[in-house]
């Protein structure tokens, strides 16, 4: 199996976590690098944005992943962060899209439970397990750094089987295009009977 290199990103408008990792699942694997994007809370959003992309762009130049693994953005109470989220998630799936690079969405409860073993696990221990894991010295700070290697690692143990029910659904289109259609159940013969709604 050939070796991939996957930047994960955990989006972020104040930090937004970048990190690089090459490997095949099922053998050990190799942190490239990790850091974070910063932009300034005050700055203008298209500022921001802007300074979001250009980040990206020179983790793209300087590590030519071979996809680019983006954490899935959930509803949170907060509304503002949510959204600021969701801004810089989209630019970093415009970056890897204008360069025609794979990306997949990662949910936090799927990276959580690929590298922890546990859909709820708290950040603590997925830094932990990703220091584990990559073999290093000490957990990557802040946690936004951990979180963005947390998802290459997902995506390089998920990548085999997703792309084998990929090729699976393009050989049998039409078992996984319409699904079967059930037989209407029988009806008891007192159905109509008793309370109604």
């Amino acid at each position: 199996m050939r070796r991939v290199r996957v930047l994960g990103v955990d989006p972020g408008l104040t930090r937004c976590g970048v990190g690089v990792v090459e490997g095949v699942a099922g053998r050990p694997l190799t942190m490239l690098g990790v850091g974070v994007v910063r932009t300034l809370a005050d700055a203008d959003l298209g500022h921001r944005l802007v300074a979001v992309e250009q980040g990206l762009e020179q983790w793209l130049d300087e590590y030519r992943p071979d996809c680019v693994a983006v954490e899935r953005v959930f509803s949170q109470h907060n509304v503002r962060t949510v959204m600021g989220t969701a801004q810089a998630s989209a630019v970093a799936i415009l970056c890897a899209s204008r360069r025609g690079l794979p990306v997949a969405l990662h949910t936090p409860s799927e990276v959580k439970a690929a590298v922890t073993g546990s859909g709820r696990a708290d950040k603590a221990q997925v830094g932990a397990m990703v220091t584990r894991l990559l073999r290093l010295d000490a957990p990557p700070k802040p946690a936004d750094a951990a979180d963005a290697l947390a998802l290459a690692i997902c995506h390089i143990w998920r990548a085999p089987a997703q792309n084998r029910l990929q090729r699976a659904a393009a050989l049998h289109p039409s078992k996984t295009s319409r699904a079967p259609q059930a037989s209407p159940a029988p009806q008891a013969p007192h159905a109509t009977k008793g309370r109604t709604a």
